[in-house]
């Protein structure tokens, strides 16, 4: 574990010139043609051979073996414009404002890391640089392609980074085994009404409104359809229609999210918000049409690995550096935001780590998602030596 701290100390530069290349490029989604070439030129250039998985995601192994480890990196951002005062701002509406940038660089020193020490390999470490985190589609994606091999992961890892916490940076926290993160699914409704005068409203069909009383009606999901025990959260981010104050438009849109501990309780909130949208518009003589555009399970964090990574981790970075997460509160052991990685904890053993980035105490004030987050990027060396760390741990 020195070797690997020595190590990675060793690439800091080269760490935080990757991360500040990925910032100032963010891209989103699915769309990643710069982010996706400068990874696998990054990767070639170690010796290793990135191939496409799914639409644009890629992986690539480290060592030999039937079985192997997964370490995972997501590299899309947000679409958000950036308000962060860095030389290396991304000025095209787009931001890494949840730290992926951080991840990708992370990953990429851990592939130094390993290729560097592969000869002496206990089995195989699979790279996974995934696409579309943030809509919730690109780790599904990937497995639909192959990822797994049918089950021939023994391991999965994810790191994510945090800003705007109390910890010093570097600080590990490991997830407990169980769930810890919710269930999760984004969707969108789309109101289709009669546009025409606004003083003539009985000619028309208005959407408008008819959006507006599905949104209060969405509300009762959470009021009055779950048990008080059932942590749940229903959230609609945005709703827009018409251009003028005396016209009523022929449509509006709304889209949302939805968030359960339980797999069940989403499922059935889902069924009941398209109920809801669809019955509500129809009383009103317009019609509604309900998507569902992202979605995924609840985080399952498996006990072995976690037993696992607590010991490397301390090894790694020392015991005042490592927490495990139902040591910190209920907060910290189920946190509210969600994670595609999730697919991937149904389909292996897997864990999430989270790793602070940044205190406010040291100028990083704002959480992630927002437009003027940053990230201290002396955790880039600890993530990638951890990151390393965690492999080695499954494979021993």
């Amino acid at each position: 574990m020195e070797d690997l701290s020595r190590a990675a100390g060793e690439i800091a530069d080269w760490l935080r010139a990757e991360r500040r290349w990925l910032h100032a490029h963010a891209e989103t989604g699915f769309q990643l043609p710069q982010t996706v070439r400068h990874v696998a030129d990054a990767l070639a250039q170690m010796g290793l051979q990135p191939v496409q998985c799914g639409r644009c995601g890629l992986v690539a192994d480290v060592g030999v073996g039937e079985r192997f480890v997964l370490l995972r990196a997501d590299m899309d951002a947000l679409p958000i414009g950036e308000e962060a005062d860095l030389p290396f701002a991304c000025r095209d509406g787009r931001m890494h404002a949840c730290g992926h940038d951080m991840h990708t660089a992370m990953l990429l020193g851990a592939s130094r890391l390993l290729k560097a020490r592969e000869g002496q390999l206990p089995g195989r470490v699979r790279l996974m640089f995934q696409p579309a985190e943030e809509i919730l589609s690109g780790a599904a994606d990937m497995l639909a392609d192959g990822l797994l091999e049918d089950g021939r992961c023994v391991g999965a890892y994810m790191l994510h980074v945090l800003t705007g916490v109390d910890l010093p940076t570097g600080t590990a926290i490991v997830s407990a085994p169980g769930v810890s993160a919710p269930a999760a699914a984004f969707f969108r409704i789309a109101v289709q009404g009669k546009g025409c005068h606004g003083a003539q409203p009985h000619n028309g069909v208005d959407p408008l409104l008819t959006a507006a009383r599905i949104a209060l009606g969405l509300q009762h999901i959470r009021a009055g359809e779950l048990p008080m025990a059932e942590s749940a959260v229903l959230t609609l981010g945005m709703l827009r229609a018409g251009e003028s104050a005396n016209v009523i438009p022929d449509r509006a849109e709304m889209a949302g999210s939805l968030r359960a501990f339980s797999d069940e309780a989403l499922g059935m909130m889902l069924r009941r918000a398209e109920e809801i949208a669809t019955g509500v518009a129809q009383a009103f003589r317009a019609r509604a049409a309900f998507s569902v555009t992202g979605r995924a399970p609840t985080l399952l964090n498996d006990a072995e690995l976690s037993q696992r990574a607590m010991h490397s981790l301390t090894a790694l970075l020392g015991e005042a550096c490592v927490k495990r997460s139902d040591a910190l509160g209920e907060e910290a052991r189920r946190n509210g935001g969600s994670e595609d990685f999730a697919h991937i904890s149904h389909a292996a053993p897997a864990l999430m780590v989270a790793l602070a980035a940044g205190r406010p105490q040291d100028g990083h004030v704002h959480p992630a998602h927002h437009p003027q987050a940053t990230f201290d990027e002396a955790a880039l060396p600890i993530g990638a030596a951890a990151y390393a760390a965690l492999a080695l741990s499954a494979l021993g």
